[in-house]
């Protein structure tokens, strides 16, 4: 009996213990690469920003000129050659021939338009610290601009424009000077014109800037402002102006060859805004740029390398709501020798003197715009 209730008494036998269960896959260990990239990111992050050392901003009048690349290339109507031969290192001669129509301003909404063509001869003068640049069209007029350095951070600019006509030549005198982290420029012209304007960098990615001018002749005046971001990848920039202008646009680098832009113009006397979208892709072989407006305007431009030194261009316009409609075609002869003489600083150099306008509210000219698309264009070929 006592045997029995010492069974009884006796404690169940424990349950057997699970296996344990498997440990889940290690991650793969980073690459060098991608760590050494992300520390670098995080290194640039977390790194102090030294406000004795910020970056040099633009120009003022160069605040706009990555968003005017995309939304405003040089659309032609009709037939365009454009070619350029090197005499010397320094010094070359460009003949340019257009044939197409010109628009004639009529009161109405209807657009007149009259057969026109002329020829352009040119000579370009390129050194280290002096550039000169001449047309002269069979029309009787000229014009001519000149930059020269007189030390590195200080440089003189000559515009001028002449015709056979009074009272419609200009000039313009600007003389430039740039600091470490600010840059200045004052403006004298005819009609007694006298601006000024700085720009001062306040992060290293922010810049704040403001302008004068005063037109004498017309005893006009104005003010303006403008902010600028910029990062590695996008670019943003606000200007306004005392005569009612607000202008806005933002750029965003997709890739090394991609980027999209966009900008607002909003006339406050008028009461009017205008809002376009624009693409900029540059291919192997080409170029090519278009933009779309909130005025249901279309525009595309492309530049395609036949071979070194020979571009084929194609211009488009479409404005069903004007019912203008404008197509081009051309073709641009750059002598090998001269690709090969253009490095890539004197190719920035380029972009520096092309890239201005002729006042404190008006938009780069379409001498600059050209020039500054084949820098661009070529340098990009150099670079491959």
């Amino acid at each position: 009996m006592g045997g029995t209730m010492s069974y009884a008494a006796a404690p169940p036998p424990a349950p057997p213990t699970p296996p344990p269960l498997p440990l889940p896959p290690s991650p793969p260990p980073p690459s060098p690469d991608a760590s050494t990239a992300s520390e670098s990111e995080e290194k640039v992050e977390n790194q102090p920003t030294d406000w004795c050392n910020l970056p040099c901003p633009v120009a003022y009048d160069e605040l706009q000129r990555e968003a005017y690349t995309s939304l405003k290339p040089e659309l032609f109507e009709g037939l365009r050659f454009d070619f350029t031969r090197p005499l010397t290192p320094k010094f070359s001669l460009s003949h340019s021939l257009s044939m197409g129509v010109l628009e004639v301003p009529s009161q109405t909404n209807e657009i007149f338009k009259v057969s026109t063509s002329h020829y352009e001869f040119g000579a370009n003068y390129l050194d280290s610290r002096c550039m000169l640049i001449g047309r002269l069209l069979t029309d009787g007029r000229m014009s001519a601009r000149m930059k020269y350095d007189l030390t590195e951070n200080f440089s003189v600019k000559v515009n001028a424009q002449l015709t056979n006509e009074p009272h419609f030549s200009q000039g313009m005198f600007n003389f430039d000077y740039k600091g470490r982290d600010f840059r200045t420029q004052l403006q004298l012209g005819n009609n007694a014109f006298y601006g000024a304007n700085y720009i001062q960098s306040v992060t290293p990615k922010v810049a704040l800037g403001g302008e004068f001018f005063w037109l004498g002749h017309q005893r006009k005046s104005g003010l303006g402002l403008a902010a600028r971001y910029s990062s590695d990848k996008s670019i943003a920039t606000c200007q306004l102006a005392s005569t009612g202008m607000l202008s806005m646009n933002y750029v965003e680098k997709v890739t090394d060859k991609v980027s999209l832009a966009t900008d607002f113009l909003f006339n406050s006397s008028t009461r009017e805004a205008v809002c376009s979208v624009g693409y900029d892709y540059l291919f192997r072989h080409c170029r090519l740029r278009g933009r779309l407006d909130s005025n249901g305007c279309a525009a595309a431009y492309l530049e395609e390398r036949l071979n070194l030194g020979v571009n084929f261009i194609l211009s488009a316009e479409i404005d069903h709501w004007k019912k203008d409609y404008k197509f081009g075609f051309g073709m641009t002869v750059l002598s090998a020798i001269l690709v090969v003489l253009f490095s890539r600083a004197a190719l920035s150099y380029a972009v520096n003197f092309s890239c201005q306008c002729d006042g404190p509210s008006a938009e780069a000219s379409s001498v600059s715009a050209c020039c500054e698309v084949q820098v661009k264009y070529w340098s990009a070929l150099l670079n491959k």
